[in-house]
């Protein structure tokens, strides 16, 4: 294994990595570490150099200043004598068993590529790609684009074999560019879940962090689109593959506040770039996929109303999401059960208002969201048995159209755009809490809410928590789905309404309670380290009531 490092004037996290290094369970006589210094200079090269003295394992390559990690790392390649290479960079660091355990999954799978499990530290990182193991994903249909981030191991035969390389000087999106040319060669791409790898630490600052330029940016994200193109046909996976960058690097930027707060020539300039974009790489195949705001985002930029385009976006910037606790109670069963109150309101006023009609339709007519409707099928067939010979059926299909959006006019754009049938059947209301000692956010319960005004949330506690959990609790924040859109806000609640709760019973183990803050947020309270006799007996009370009601 080799673990390759560029380097550049690396501040004081630069330790942690190096600790973490030293931490490691695989051997050091099974890995080397390659510092690829990118022309640092004084005081790094002595730094380096007595990191590299006590450790045998560790070689430093001196290099010509580039300005971009692409150099040092393909340098890193050139130099490696390990059978793999595991990406790292400077601000960042490993888990203890992390080189062993990608060592092991990629020998035992064969693997050319291995994602390893990304921990974000300071910032959040997709989970759907995490979810599970998966020995052999497949692009296209398993989440692989969710992390195109260059942290990952590669078997080095296969990277020298179809010269796979990152482009030197600065390149943005040369991550992309490499990561897409291994995914397209790999004959097995391997994702790690089970086992956090990576620590990716946001630094105030980085390249990802700051605003981007137009006129660079956008030619090196062509190049990545013109990649996909030259290794797919046209048609549905290339639209799923090209919607990714769709999605997460134009219609992004032109969202809620990021585009509100824009400078007008900035703001102008991005959309002189990106307009002739879209309608040379992005087809309609490319928007069937994407979420409610989106498409309506994509039709308005392609239509080039730029003026309605920052209407949508001061829409989502101005719209004000409010959860409040209206009911709190235990259950015997050891359950927290939450009835919340949502308001989602823009100049005092409903933001989403919908209007509901009814169209009629022949039976074959596909529903708003693409797809059948088994009980609108099964109307239609009766419809055609009580229908009079040679007459053609009809069946009534209900339309919801999304009519609260500052939009001028929807001359010119596409007919079904504002209808938000598929959209308002996955509004959910989902509660988090931030650990109060580590920051670490978990998700604790949510559901569908048939009503936002009376939307309920369960809580189980042993759950939630695990029998070592040393989490003393945190604050609540709340995440709301609704037509497509996602807010999110601090959960608030009176202490009234709280005190109602009571204590937590036997069956929810520790005692856990529900406080309101000065402020008015809501905070989970756990009982740590004490009440160890009470989580045990609650998970035996739990089984053993389990095993009666099997029999």
């Amino acid at each position: 294994m080799s673990v390759v490092v560029p380097v550049f004037r690396p501040g004081p996290s630069f330790d942690d990595l190096i600790a973490s290094l030293d931490r490691q369970t695989l051997g050091t006589s099974a890995f080397e570490v390659l510092l690829c210094d990118d022309g640092s200079g004084e005081p790094t090269g002595a730094r380096l150099a007595a990191i590299a003295r006590d450790r045998p394992h560790v070689r430093v390559l001196s290099l010509e200043h580039s300005g971009w990690p692409g150099m040092p790392r393909n340098h890193g390649v050139d130099a490696a004598r390990g059978t793999y290479v595991q990406f790292v960079d400077q601000d960042d660091y490993l888990f203890d068993g992390a080189l062993e355990k990608l060592c092991d999954y990629a020998d035992q799978h064969s693997s050319d590529v291995i994602v390893g499990k990304e921990v974000g530290i300071g910032r959040r990182l997709p989970s759907r790609i995490f979810s599970h193991d998966v020995p052999d994903a497949v692009l296209g249909t398993d989440p692989l684009l969710e992390m195109l981030t260059p942290h990952k191991m590669f078997r080095t035969s296969f990277l020298r074999a179809n010269g796979i390389r990152f482009p030197e000087g600065k390149v943005r999106l040369e991550d992309h560019l490499f990561v897409m040319q291994a995914y397209f060669a790999a004959s097995t791409i391997s994702i790690l879940a089970s086992e956090p790898c990576y620590a990716w630490v946001k630094e105030p600052g980085s390249a990802s962090s700051s605003r981007i330029d137009p006129d660079t940016y956008f030619p090196h994200l062509e190049t990545v689109l013109d990649l996909v193109e030259a290794h797919t046909e046209p048609g549905k996976l290339r639209d799923r593959l090209l919607r990714h960058w769709f999605r997460g690097k134009i219609l992004k930027r032109l969202s809620g506040r990021q585009m509100v707060r824009y400078p007008d020539d900035y703001r102008d300039r991005l959309l002189d770039v990106v307009t002739p974009l879209v309608q040379e790489k992005f087809g309609p195949g490319v928007d069937a996929g994407l979420g409610f705001p989106h498409r309506i985002r994509a039709a308005l930029l392609r239509a080039g109303r730029r003026d309605d385009l920052l209407g949508l976006a001061r829409f989502e910037a101005e719209t004000a999401c409010r959860a409040v606790v209206t009911e709190a109670r235990w259950s015997r069963g050891g359950g927290l059960h939450l009835t919340l109150r949502v308001t989602l309101t823009r100049d005092g006023h409903d933001a989403f208002v919908f209007e509901t009609s009814r169209s009629e339709v022949t039976p074959s007519a596909p529903t708003d969201d693409g797809g059948s409707d088994s009980a609108h099928q099964d109307a239609a067939a009766k419809s055609v048995g009580a229908a009079d010979a040679g007459s053609t059926p009809t069946r009534s299909k209900k339309i919801t159209r999304l009519i609260s959006l500052p939009v001028s006019t929807t001359e010119g754009l596409p007919d079904n755009l504002l209808v938000a049938g598929r959209e308002l059947r996955n509004d959910r209301v989902d509660l988090f809490l931030r650990d109060g000692e580590t920051g670490a956010e978990r998700h604790i319960g949510g559901r569908h809410p048939r009503n936002l005004d009376a939307a309920r949330v369960a809580i189980d506690p042993l759950k939630v928590f695990g029998p070592s959990d040393e989490s003393r609790g945190g604050a609540l924040t709340v995440k709301v789905r609704r037509a497509g859109w996602t807010f999110e806000t601090p959960l608030v609640a009176t202490p009234a309404v709280l005190a109602r709760a009571g204590r937590s019973p036997l069956l929810a183990g520790r005692s856990c309670a529900l406080v309101a803050t000065d402020d008015g947020g809501v905070e989970l309270r756990r009982e740590w380290p004490g009440g160890r006799v009470k989580d045990f007996a609650g998970r035996t009370a739990r089984r053993l009531r389990a095993l009666l009601r099997k029999h």
